[in-house]
């Protein structure tokens, strides 16, 4: 979904909200409806941000709750995050390190 439609629909939803014709679980299950797409990954761009993150692999995979290797396999290629570990990479690259901690 485009981000232009998606701040539309949650702007409405949200005058809605206010106005009393929608509550606030159905609030809430339209902004998580229109949460941004997580992005995909390069080995690149792991490296970048770990090391903009001023932190060796290991310690990148005990904020993931993952084995260090598995953050090697990501850098080297051999490996892609998927699921959560893609979704807590897009936290930290936004948000930085602290919103994991």
């Amino acid at each position: 979904m485009r981000n232009t439609i998606a701040e539309s629909i949650v702007s409405t939803a949200t005058d809605l909200n206010n106005s009393g014709i929608i509550n606030e679980v159905t609030m809430k299950n339209i902004q998580s409806l229109c949460l941004p797409e997580v992005k995909e990954y390069t080995p690149e761009k792991i490296v970048s941000i770990r090391k903009n993150l001023k932190l060796s692999q290991a310690a990148l995979a005990s904020v993931f709750n993952i084995s260090p290797s598995t953050i090697q396999k990501w850098e080297q290629g051999n490996k892609r995050p998927t699921g959560a570990s893609r979704k807590l990479l897009d936290i930290i690259e936004r948000k930085g390190i602290q919103a994991l901690i």
